[in-house]
């Protein structure tokens, strides 16, 4: 395998999301007589309204996506780099890397201005692709735009719906292990621990780094 591009997810891989998404989703959970608990374990690597259309099949994901956003705006600018993010993503060839997320391009741009990272000219959200994760669609939006094979992309994931998603689209796959254990990302090609060894993986595997 030789790496040519990466495609990082952005929660739980670039920005340390995941108590503020916890906040979110026990609010919205009280807020509609559901079990947090029972609701957060859908909520990862997925859309807001995907996971509403599991969790309350009954309400409607569009209306209940506005009050999750409504939710999540309250949590202002919790939402800093994950460790070795900035480090990383300055090393990398500005035309070698994408982001693909399920969240939505004006909170992931004000995100990523408060935490300090930089964006890739690639970006893919939640909202460019008909099927979102775990399907494939999203990661093969991407490698596309970027002009390369997927077969030559990595994808770090740190949910095993992108996991699989990034899998079915042909990718290379790292779990990253910041909200997951090893066995729940067994799907991966590669586990890591950080993003530190994430860089280790990429400059072994081909691509040329500053």
């Amino acid at each position: 395998m030789t790496i040519a591009a990466v495609l990082f997810d952005v929660d739980g891989v670039l920005l340390d999301s995941a108590a503020a998404h916890r906040r979110v989703w026990n609010s919205w959970s009280l807020m509609r007589g559901l079990d947090p608990d029972t609701v957060w374990r859908f909520t990862f690597g997925r859309r807001p309204e995907d996971t509403v259309g599991d969790v309350a099949p009954s309400l409607d994901p569009v209306a209940e996506r506005r009050v999750l956003d409504q939710l999540l705006a309250r949590e202002g600018n919790a939402f800093p780099p994950v460790e070795g993010a900035a480090v990383l993503l300055a090393v990398l060839p500005a035309e070698a890397w994408a982001i693909v997320t399920s969240g939505d391009r004006e909170s992931v741009h004000q995100r990523f201005a408060a935490a300090g990272l930089p964006l890739p000219g690639v970006q893919v959200f939640g909202a460019d692709v008909e099927r979102a994760k775990p399907e494939p669609d999203c990661f093969a939006l991407a490698s596309s735009r970027l002009g390369v094979d997927p077969s030559r992309c990595l994808v770090v994931e740190d949910a095993p719906a992108g996991v699989r998603a990034g899998k079915a689209a042909g990718c290379t796959v790292v779990g990253l292990t910041t909200a997951h254990s090893g066995s729940a990302l067994q799907e991966a090609d590669f586990c890591a621990a950080t993003l530190a060894e994430v860089e280790e993986l990429v400059r072994s595997h081909g691509l040329v780094i500053d």
